[in-house]
């Protein structure tokens, strides 16, 4: 085996030349919060251990990376240069690292809205290991914005409702349909009369019926009674229960009409909002990830 002197003369050159892994990681996370107190409390020390890391970090490369200003902290042009490649080389490591992880066969971890994982994935889900029986999912309940960095998660399936990075990959899943749903028995005088019973919001979702009116161009009878709840899962229960109709997405409340404890009489409309599966590496480079978004669309195209 022939070893080339001169590489391994460069690669320990090179290693020679690079700062304190543990100094570049403090100034990332205190030049992407612009606080030191915040990077701390990312990476778990103290302010003076980041404000340390940073002086050593500057007087290694013999000049200044932050402006220090009333008590605040700017990032210089020299500073600036270095959170973009910091950035860009650990976003890389973690790509890499799950890449890893992925290899090694661990569980590929979803993150789902609380009321979709109850009412719609769990039921669904043996048909998924039945299909995909060496695909392991662990479900963790979520929703909102996703941080891929700090929740350790692999996909995350939510509701169009907020903005994401342009970093992360987001595959469409289905669109959202959504219309009043009650117990079949408060309907004896036929489907118009759904609206005009107690209505049932959501603390959540708390401009749903005003939403669901206008975009269908319906005038509003304003019904007297009203019931609030503070969350969507417990609207659809109260709907089945009888306490007057809810605004339900056909998914969270589909198995309940299929059961005939609800009913919509109006049917589903589309609200502009879709549900979305969030990545942070490409659906095309994992098999698993792949696997998954298309089960969900197939899940959604059987009804």
């Amino acid at each position: 085996m022939i070893i080339d002197r001169n590489w391994f003369f460069k690669l320990t050159d090179m290693v020679k030349r690079l700062p304190s892994l543990s100094a570049l990681r403090a100034f990332e996370a205190a030049a992407r919060h612009l606080n030191f107190g915040r990077a701390g409390d990312e990476l778990h020390v103290t302010h003076s251990a980041i404000s340390r890391q940073i002086r050593s970090l500057e007087d290694d490369l013999g000049l200044a990376l932050f402006e220090r200003r009333n008590r605040a902290v700017f990032l210089t042009e020299a500073g600036r240069l270095l959170l973009t490649t910091t950035s860009d080389v650990f976003r890389q490591i973690g790509d890499c690292c799950d890449e890893l992880r992925a290899g090694a066969s661990a569980a590929l971890v979803v993150s789902c809205e609380p009321t979709f994982t109850q009412r719609w994935l769990i039921p669904r889900l043996p048909r998924f290991n039945t299909l995909y029986p060496d695909i392991e999912i662990h479900v963790l309940a979520a929703g909102g914005p996703v941080d891929f960095h700090k929740s350790h998660i692999d996909l995350a399936l939510r509701r169009s409702d907020f903005s994401w990075s342009p970093e992360i990959f987001v595959e469409t899943v289905v669109e959202e349909r959504v219309g009043p749903v009650c117990a079949p028995r408060l309907l004896p005088s036929g489907g118009e009369s759904v609206l005009s019973l107690s209505r049932i919001h959501s603390a959540t979702r708390r401009g749903a019926w005003q939403r669901y009116l206008s975009d269908n161009q319906i005038d509003d009878p304003n019904p007297a009674g009203s019931h609030v709840f503070e969350h969507f899962y417990l609207s659809i229960e109260a709907a089945i229960a009888g306490l007057g109709a809810a605004i339900g997405p056909e998914p969270m409340v589909v198995d309940a009409i299929e059961s005939g404890r609800l009913v919509a009489p109006l049917g589903f409309t589309s609200n502009g909002y879709r549900y979305i599966l969030m990545s942070r590496l490409p659906f095309e480079g994992d098999s698993r990830r792949l696997a998954f978004l298309l089960w969900l669309r197939s899940e959604f195209g059987a009804h």
